[in-house]
């Protein structure tokens, strides 16, 4: 997708990405124990959520080193989300066969937040 077709954070592939990250993560807790509602489960929808919001946010705000301020803050709660995620499968409230697709997912948003975040530093420095 070139530059200028880009009118809203919606059409940015990394938050397409994210956002389809998030929705797993959602389903992945619902076969969660009840008693983890406030735990992992909690944990895990908001870091997942957070991804998203700090890419349409840093967007949103129309300016390159805002945005970038909160693609770092995504990476951040990506990580933290892999972090839980790899918990919840140690705990046994995840087959390893459910978590993997989730952090092939994740591990290739944070490539494309990194690439992101280059781009946009290489172009202010130009």
């Amino acid at each position: 997708m070139n530059e200028q077709s880009i009118n809203s954070y919606r059409d940015l592939r990394v938050w397409q990405d994210a956002m389809a990250l998030a929705e797993s993560c959602y389903r992945l807790t619902r076969q969660f124990p009840r008693d983890e509602l406030f735990g992992l489960t909690s944990q895990i929808r908001r870091a997942a959520g957070s991804v998203p919001a700090n890419i349409a946010e840093g967007h949103g705000r129309q300016n390159t080193g805002s945005f970038v301020q909160h693609l770092r803050i995504s990476q951040g709660s990506l990580k933290e989300l892999e972090t839980h995620l790899l918990l919840a499968q140690r705990v046994g409230f995840l087959p390893e066969a459910d978590l993997q697709p989730a952090l092939v997912l994740s591990e290739s948003l944070g490539k494309m937040i990194r690439a992101l975040i280059r781009s946009l530093q290489n172009k202010t420095a130009q």
